[in-house]
């Protein structure tokens, strides 16, 4: 049976999981707003005003899910892992204030401006609501993404009595690994952004759509995502870098690399053996990941059994999570890397509408990948924070140190509850995307409105005077 350990992991998981995928969007889809509002204030064309209408929607959607799946989150830091704040409060608790403070108040205070405000205000107040809101969500990733960063790479705390003080707040905000995970995270962002934005796009398209709002908003998506797949490609690998100076036993099972050693081939298929310490059925590049990890084939990349206890326990992560989350992660980027460069080619190349012949397949491309970089995202985040284990912070808190002491059966029947809730809401998300998708094509009103009476205003009944 699973103990509260493990149900606690699983559960935290399955909050964060479903909690990310909002903010990943709202983080990107506030600049992409931005750019749609300013395109519009400059050339007064009613195309990007269109597509401003549409996606501001989303955003509204994207919010609101990602606040209340935030708030209920942290609830567990209470109830689960009370030995996080416990032993690294004084770390963690000013930098979720931080965030509170700067960026939840800059949202709250803008955010109805840029949601109900157009026509309503003068136009550079609108534009100026539009960025602070875009500006706000950045602020609340970075400070997510300074605590996050810390937690794989403490740095200026001392421990007194086994509880953290910080004795350096530049140090703990500008910890080793901040600057690449915070780029890593942002471009993730805008990558998830342009696709959706290209999926639900083409999605119009292929419903009939040829409105100058879908196209410009298409084009738009595809130029992002062409720009953006090359950029992450490289920030990437210079996290991957840092990942191997920090933590290298990560590193080791995202390669599912057993022993130190130079010439390490890149495994594209394997199955990794924890119990034998090898790998099955492997397919592999020669000096693949010595290549990627030290830029030349004689590169020495650490192994896992550098990482294993005098009595035999792992000191590593868990080895085939890491290892395959992290292959679908690069996998689905090399996706987005095709079809974006494809799209380059289709839109402004191609002289064939795009709903003929070999465009109206490269659309349906699209449409599967629409919801890719929560794919992408959701894989590249299990990979860094299972691959974390066994500590909660690296060097300062193991993640059973920090466990609560509740029953197994409690924490399984709230994982249940979260489960079929999350499940249930991620379902409607999807849905109600594409149902004002296609509400927007057919031009029906999201709201109808109820008919007004005909009837003379002397015919309805007056109460009698008193």
């Amino acid at each position: 049976m699973m103990d509260t350990l493990l149900l606690s992991r699983i559960q935290f998981g399955a909050n964060i999981s479903f909690h990310i995928l909002f903010p990943t969007i709202t983080i990107a889809l506030g600049w992409v707003l931005l750019f749609f509002r300013l395109r519009y204030g400059a050339t007064g064309q009613e195309k990007w005003m269109d597509a401003y209408k549409f996606w501001v929607k989303v955003f509204a959607l994207s919010f609101a899910l990602g606040v209340v799946s935030g708030i209920t989150m942290s609830f567990q830091f209470g109830t689960n892992w009370p030995g996080f704040m416990e032993t690294v409060g004084n770390i963690a608790g000013p930098l979720l204030a931080y965030e509170v403070l700067t960026a939840f108040f800059l949202e709250a205070v803008f955010l109805g401006i840029m949601l109900f405000g157009t026509g309503k205000v003068p136009g550079w107040l609108h534009t100026l609501a539009t960025f602070l809101v875009a500006f706000g969500t950045t602020l609340s990733a970075f400070w997510i993404l300074v605590l996050n960063s810390w937690m794989h790479t403490p740095a200026g705390v001392e421990m007194r009595d086994g509880v953290a003080f910080a004795t350096d707040w530049l140090a703990i905000i500008f910890n080793p690994s901040m600057p690449y995970r915070l780029t890593h995270m942002l471009v993730a962002s805008g990558l998830t952004v342009s696709f959706l934005i290209a999926g639900v796009s083409a999605c119009r398209a292929l419903w009939g759509d040829k409105s100058n709002g879908v196209r410009i908003a298409l084009k738009s998506a595809i130029a992002i995502a062409a720009v953006l797949i090359p950029i992450q490609i490289f920030v990437g690998d210079q996290h991957g870098l840092n990942t191997l100076e920090y933590q290298p036993a990560k590193v080791a099972a995202m390669e599912a690399n057993w022993e130190t050693q130079s010439n390490v081939p890149l495994l594209l298929f394997a199955l990794p053996d924890e119990e034998a310490r090898e790998n099955r059925f492997e397919v592999a590049i020669p000096n693949g990941a010595s290549i990627i990890l030290k830029h030349k084939p004689s590169g020495v990349v650490p192994g896992l059994n550098d990482f294993v206890a005098e009595d035999g326990t792992p000191l590593h992560p868990p080895v085939s999570p890491v290892f395959w989350s992290f292959r679908i992660m690069v996998g689905t980027g090399l996706g987005m890397l095709a079809l974006s460069w494809a799209g380059v080619w289709f839109l402004w190349r191609r002289k064939a509408p795009l709903t003929e012949g070999l465009g109206k397949w490269y659309l349906r491309g699209l449409v599967a990948m629409t919801f890719s970089g929560w794919l992408a995202t959701l894989a590249g985040w299990y990979t860094t924070e299972i691959g974390r284990q066994p500590w909660l912070v690296t060097g300062l808190l193991t993640t059973k140190d920090a466990v609560s002491d509740v029953a197994a059966g409690m924490v399984a029947s709230t994982l249940i509850a979260y489960l079929l809730i999350y499940a249930a809401l991620t379902a409607l998300y999807i849905y109600v995307v594409f149902f004002l998708a296609r509400r927007a094509t057919t031009g029906e009103p999201i709201v109808r409105e109820e008919p007004k009476s005909e009837a003379p205003l002397s015919a309805v009944p007056l109460a009698p005077a008193e």
